[in-house]
């Protein structure tokens, strides 16, 4: 998960840096460094939960294969 889809996800769910701390259980501070905005980057952990928090708010992330990636939400029907 790049610095870019982790901000993009964030977006298409219409979440702050706070509600998405608040749904993977890490601080606001580990959310705007995992962003690039700060620095040390985050544990490997502290993605995972980022993650995770993102993925059962339904979002997809697209790897690159070619078009570069990406993030999507799923089909919720």
């Amino acid at each position: 998960m790049s610095e870019s889809q982790l901000r993009a996800a964030r977006a298409l769910l219409g979440w702050s840096q706070s509600k998405l701390a608040e749904a993977a259980t890490v601080s606001s501070m580990t959310v705007k460094r995992a962003e690039g905005s700060g620095s040390p980057s985050p544990s490997p952990a502290a993605l995972s939960a980022i993650r995770a928090a993102l993925e059962a708010a339904g979002v997809q992330f697209i790897e690159p294969n070619g078009g570069g990636p990406g993030v999507r939400l799923r089909d919720r029907t």
